[in-house]
């Protein structure tokens, strides 16, 4: 089994985090990754299940695109949530948490873990931890540069959407 864990501190509170989190489009994408949703849960998100697709190692004969399809529990609103997946080419199972934590003064730390398995133990013991390895490389730029990024567009839309006070 493989882990990856992370922080990153980012310049918004933990209620613009949420909603950017939770803003539960349709289809969102991020350079090579895109998340369909295909059930939107309950009013919190609790139960949310989504179909990603991101890059793989070419090696793996699918065209370098992987797939996973997640669903979401234990969500703490403004706080944390927990997701399990199912994903290939290499079948594998993952479990990821993700948790939000007020540093004050407008910042917050994101908090990302997450556990990688695939089921085959000859590929298990040849692949795993290259292949995962490889999905995780980014995964904190990524997440950091895409919560940035979100956080102001999500701003300036408010902005924006703000009548004139002239």
């Amino acid at each position: 089994m493989q882990e990856h864990h992370f922080f990153v501190d980012i310049e918004a509170t933990q209620d613009e985090l949420w909603e950017l989190f939770w803003l539960r489009r349709a289809l969102s994408q991020n350079g090579d990754v895109t998340i369909e949703i295909l059930h939107p849960g309950d009013e919190i998100g609790e139960g949310l299940v989504r179909h990603c697709t991101f890059r793989v190692p070419r090696y793996l004969l699918s065209g370098g695109r992987g797939e996973s399809w997640e669903w979401l529990t234990e969500v703490t609103p403004k706080v944390s949530w927990k997701y399990d997946a199912v994903g290939k080419p290499l079948w594998s199972k993952a479990q990821g948490r993700n948790r939000l934590e007020d540093l004050g003064n407008g910042k917050t730390r994101v908090h990302f873990s997450e556990t990688y398995h695939a089921f085959n133990p000859i590929l298990r013991f040849f692949l795993e931890k290259r292949v995962h390895d490889f999905i995780s490389k980014d995964n904190d730029k990524l997440i950091r540069d895409s919560l940035t990024n979100g956080v102001k567009m999500m701003r300036e839309a408010r902005a924006d959407a703000k009548p004139d006070d002239a």
